[in-house]
């Protein structure tokens, strides 16, 4: 099975943005992690991050027909971005969505995600587990 693994916008900050919420481990620190818990399901992976909208969903578009599903972090687009929120249903992938922090507990801004209605599930709140609990998930789709 192979997954594509997508962090949104400011994931690259990690390790230095609000520790108190994101913790201090870095993307590379993250990705590694990611990628060791992907082989020991049997799934290969293929990880990006971008900062731009239309960057991402080039992105998605020219990976997806390597890819049997989606985790995606899709950071503050998760808010607003119905251009990503589209392009994640027209990919027809299996995919969750995947939050370090849970999204329903912090500003009221931050609690609406219209990227959820396009994922089968939402994993959140368990930093780095999120992403391991959304592989274990999508590995079984």
């Amino acid at each position: 099975m192979n997954i594509l693994v997508v962090h949104g916008p400011n994931l690259h900050l990690l390790g230095r943005r609000d520790p108190t919420l994101y913790g201090n481990a870095t993307l590379a620190t993250l990705n590694a992690a990611i990628k060791k818990h992907a082989a020991s399901l049997g799934v290969k992976v293929r990880v990006f991050q971008a900062n731009g909208e239309g960057e991402l969903i080039d992105w998605l578009t020219a990976n997806a027909p390597w890819a049997d599903a989606l985790a995606i972090n899709p950071g503050a687009y998760t808010h607003y971005s119905y251009a990503l929120r589209d392009a994640i249903e027209a990919l027809g992938l299996p995919a969750a969505e995947v939050h370090l922090t849970d999204i329903s507990k912090r500003e009221p801004f931050r609690r609406v995600s219209v990227i959820k209605p396009v994922c089968l599930r939402q994993f959140k709140g368990e930093g780095p587990v999120s992403y391991f609990k959304a592989l274990s998930f999508l590995a079984k789709k």
